[in-house]
């Protein structure tokens, strides 16, 4: 596959980042639009697209033990390092787990489905959806988890408990997910007007987070905003060549793969960061400059890396 050829997978992201950067520089959408728009993503399109996706669920395609274990592994060892390595280096807990979302949370949903279909065909739709699931409902859900905790600031671990747990049962991004695990274990369908709700609803949570993303970058920020010169580099890194690595090893080595469920676990941990952290950031007001800069970064490496791992597998 070309250079030419995931570029034209690619190109939609960068259209939608340009068209919320011009919104801000032209005026279209005022200061507060970042947070509001963000606001709409993480609290009604994103639960939406989550629901959706595990309300249809069939467990039968997408039993891969394997393959659930190779890049499960490979996503949540990559979250462990960076999370260890942040906070060991005085990072607060909130900051430390959205740099380790940074390293392990792969755009499977913008660029993984169009790019596998295109290089494996229907074949590696299932592997897909498992690794969508995983980052976005799994690693997802760890990272606001660790946030709740950094943020509460009870001296009692009983009222710790309680009011982290308070937290998460209000955070839709938790809850959507599993109430409409529901529908798959009852073997039921959602009906066919929720259905097209959430269809519409959620296919606006991925341009939107883009152009929140535009307008945040477009932002004139003070000097105490200004990124950390370390960080985006290691992140990049880790996710576009430590992760992949890490997918490779273990399906070769230890779960031993077949060669299409091992090209399809390395695609994937290879993919760029998508767009979940930046949602967090901006969420918990945390400071979201170098995480604007790791997707925009390791999105345009990411047309090297991946296009060479596809010149050598395929």
């Amino acid at each position: 596959m070309s250079i030419l050829s995931i570029l034209t997978v690619v190109a939609p992201i960068f259209a939608l980042i340009l068209a919320g950067w011009l919104a801000s520089r032209l005026g279209v959408l005022g200061t507060q639009a970042t947070t509001e728009l963000n606001r709409f993503v993480v609290y009604l399109a994103l639960p939406a697209l989550l629901f959706d996706i595990v309300a249809h669920v069939r467990w039968a395609e997408i039993w891969l033990p394997g393959f659930i274990a190779v890049f499960g592994i490979s996503c949540l060892l990559m979250f462990a390092l960076t999370l260890w390595l942040r906070w060991r280096r005085g990072r607060p807990l909130a900051d430390a787990a959205i740099d380790a979302l940074n390293a392990s949370y792969s755009n499977t949903g913008f660029m993984g489905f169009p790019l596998v279909l295109v290089c494996f065909g229907r074949e590696g739709l299932a592997p897909t959806l498992i690794a969508s699931i995983i980052v976005v409902c799994g690693v997802f859900a760890i990272a606001i988890v660790l946030i709740e905790i950094s943020l509460q600031t009870q001296a009692s671990r009983g009222r710790l408990a309680l009011k982290v747990g308070g937290s998460l049962a209000r955070n839709p991004l938790l809850v959507a997910p599993l109430l409409a695990a529901l529908f798959p274990i009852n073997g039921s369908q959602p009906p066919a007007g929720v259905d097209s709700f959430l269809k519409l609803l959620g296919g606006a949570a991925s341009p939107c987070a883009l152009i929140a993303l535009g307008l945040f970058l477009a932002g004139d920020r003070k000097p105490a905003e200004a990124p950390r010169q370390d960080g985006a580099a290691l992140l990049v890194g880790f996710k576009l060549l430590l992760q992949p690595l890490v997918a490779w090893l273990l399906a070769s080595y230890v779960f031993g793969l077949d060669a299409t469920l091992t090209h399809l676990a390395v695609l994937l941990a290879a993919l760029p960061t998508g767009t979940g952290p930046f949602m967090l950031a901006e969420l918990y007001r945390r400071e979201a400059e170098v995480t604007s800069r790791v997707i925009l970064i390791s999105t345009v490496v990411s047309l090297a890396t991946v296009s060479a791992y596809l010149a050598l597998a395929t």
